[in-house]
């Protein structure tokens, strides 16, 4: 069993989702996305993604955290920014002794999806799916949960290849 915090990180937004993995099953635990206000200027968004994961941290105690890779985009500000919201986050987690394990958005979309270049309706309702959930959850969190799904697959995935005694042809044995 283990808890996986995902996160979807953002200047402006960043989704979060926690899920419980028990071996291949996993259950929703929470979500939601952190909002910051236009009128704040970059140092205090990051402090409130800092706060807020700290205070999600400690109120749920996962023991993983993972978080999705910055992808280059047209605009480098942009990028920049986004980077410096992945260490607010990453920052948050490894003060609270969390390892951070870090996924491609292609990886994500891959895992969850079958398809690394999904759109995010697909990988919402996959989430929702997945989950056993009532209804999809906002974009930013079911991207969030999507990260924590990939790590939990990629984790089992790992966990099976250590225990097993041989390869054949690409399969484990």
């Amino acid at each position: 069993m283990a808890l996986i915090l995902g996160i979807d990180p953002g200047s402006r937004k960043t989704g979060f989702g926690i899920i419980n993995a028990i071996g291949s099953k996993h259950e929703y635990v929470t979500s939601g996305v952190i909002r910051m206000k236009d009128a704040d200027d970059l140092p205090a968004r990051l402090k409130v993604i800092f706060d807020s994961l700290t205070q999600i941290i400690e109120q749920y105690c996962p023991q993983e955290m993972a978080i999705e890779q910055v992808f280059m985009a047209k605009n480098a500000s942009s990028a920049l920014k986004l980077g410096q919201a992945r260490g607010a986050a990453i920052v948050a987690a490894t003060a609270q002794n969390v390892p951070v394990s870090e996924y491609e958005a292609r990886k994500v979309k891959q895992s969850v999806v079958g398809n690394g270049a999904a759109d995010k309706f697909q990988v919402q309702h996959m989430v929702k799916t997945l989950l056993r959930l009532p209804a999809a959850p906002q974009e930013d969190a079911a991207d969030a949960l999507a990260v924590a799904l990939c790590h939990a697959n990629s984790r089992d995935h790992l966990i099976r290849m250590a225990g097993s005694s041989s390869f054949r042809r690409g399969r484990i044995v």
